[in-house]
């Protein structure tokens, strides 16, 4: 079969956009978006392409803006040429973190301006992030992920230095400090349904391409520390043999209801994730992989990601396997056939998330001084064929490429445009 362009697409499928049209000649489309944004939608109808991703962070300015407080016309800037190096990889899709403390990259109705882009949160920064980004990637032939981290409020744990008006100076009681940071509580139904009315906010209003989410779910173990969410268990925890299932079935709600109202909303925007890599260690179960990971997301982030692909909650899950060959704890070439077996048959796509921040980082072992550790990867995982692309960690080294390993990725993986 030819390659399908996207001028024969449009006009393919002008038939069934002709049902959307109203006798006024506007669009059902039209009341809900756009009619690009329904051409888009169908086209999420055709056989997918394999993605080639890039994850672009901005908190703490990790990758953009490059400081906070820079002039609009500087952002813009720099959010351009980070499209402009994905497109000159030769990738197809930008993670853009649009939500990384509980604020927003975007004119939010529920959540403030997010202070990594004038270093006040809730201050105007004099242009719309998001929508700029959403159009110039779609100009570029990218896809654009919004990114979203659904329970992390700010990374310290001093209430007053957020706005007056942020919801959780509002909602205190919504609020767990842990580990330096402030969380909401994800045991609160009110706080599930307003993350997801949040993030959900973006969908309705931008052509964006996906919602992903990262690994953070319940935060990470902290050596005696303790969550408290007793309040929370006490009320909502009956019927539970544990507190660890009734945290795991929270977050599988904001799972399974984020997707569900995702496809009410935008039948064919996709919903991905990417976890963790390692869901349990074997010694945990057998169903496990075999590796001695210090971390469990099933365990330590009460995130059962295995059950999410097998009961098709997401439409893709790209679990970070930042780990290199032959490692002995967390071996890539274990985890991809592992997570290549758990999403067969699925309907679940599966793409492998890549550190590439980790190539020429001398604090990183032997593998990753070798520029050709990273297309190893993806030789590897060209033999399992529940995968279906990658995604890079991220922009920054997307672009200096410290010792050329993206650049081998490129030359060995990559040599035409995405299609």
């Amino acid at each position: 079969m030819g390659r399908i362009t996207r001028r024969s697409f449009v006009a393919g499928t002008a038939g069934a956009l002709s049902g959307l049209v109203t006798v006024g000649g506007a669009t059902a489309a039209g009341r809900d978006g756009t009619l690009e944004r329904a051409v888009r939608d169908l086209a999420g109808r055709r056989p997918r392409r394999d993605f080639r991703g890039v994850w672009l962070a901005t908190v703490a300015n990790r990758d953009w803006p490059s400081r906070a407080g820079l002039p609009a016309q500087a952002q813009r800037a720099e959010l351009l040429a980070h499209l402009d190096k994905a497109a000159e990889r030769r990738l197809n899709a930008v993670v853009f973190q649009v939500r990384p403390t509980a604020d927003a990259l975007w004119p939010s109705p529920y959540e403030p301006w997010s202070q990594w882009l004038t270093g006040t949160q809730g201050q105007d920064p004099g242009w719309d992030p998001l929508g700029t980004a959403v159009r110039e990637a779609h100009r570029r032939g990218l896809e654009l992920h919004a990114w979203f981290n659904p329970y992390r409020v700010a990374n310290h744990t001093d209430p007053s230095l957020l706005v007056p008006t942020h919801p959780a100076r509002l909602h205190p009681d919504w609020v767990v400090p842990y580990g330096g940071k402030l969380y909401y509580n994800p045991g609160l139904p009110e706080v599930r349904r307003f993350v997801e009315d949040a993030m959900l906010d973006a969908v309705r209003r931008y052509d964006i391409d996906g919602v992903h989410w990262d690994d953070y779910f319940y935060p990470y173990p902290v050596a005696g520390q303790s969550f408290d969410d007793d309040a929370a268990y006490a009320r909502y925890g009956s019927g539970f043999p544990d507190r660890d299932a009734w945290r795991r079935d929270n977050i599988d709600l904001l799972v399974r209801e984020t997707g569900a109202r995702i496809k009410e909303l935008r039948p064919r925007l996709r919903f991905g994730i990417s976890p963790f890599g390692v869901w349990r260690n074997r010694a945990s179960d057998p169903r496990g992989s075999a590796t001695t990971a210090g971390a469990q997301t099933y365990d330590d982030l009460h995130a059962d990601t295995r059950a999410w692909v097998r009961e098709g909650l997401v439409d893709y899950i790209c679990p970070q396997l930042y780990w290199n060959i032959g490692l002995a704890a967390a071996d890539y070439a274990v985890l991809v056939p592992w997570w290549d077996e758990v999403a067969r048959g699925t309907g679940v796509d599966l793409y492998i998330g890549e550190a590439l921040y980790k190539a020429g980082d001398p604090a990183q072992p032997a593998a990753w001084q070798d520029p050709a550790e990273l297309s190893r990867h993806l030789t590897l995982a060209d033999r399992h064929p529940s995968v279906r692309g990658h995604c890079f960690f991220a922009a920054k080294e997307v672009a200096e490429d410290r010792i050329g390993a993206m650049a081998r990725v490129v030359a060995d993986h990559y040599t035409a445009r995405a299609r």
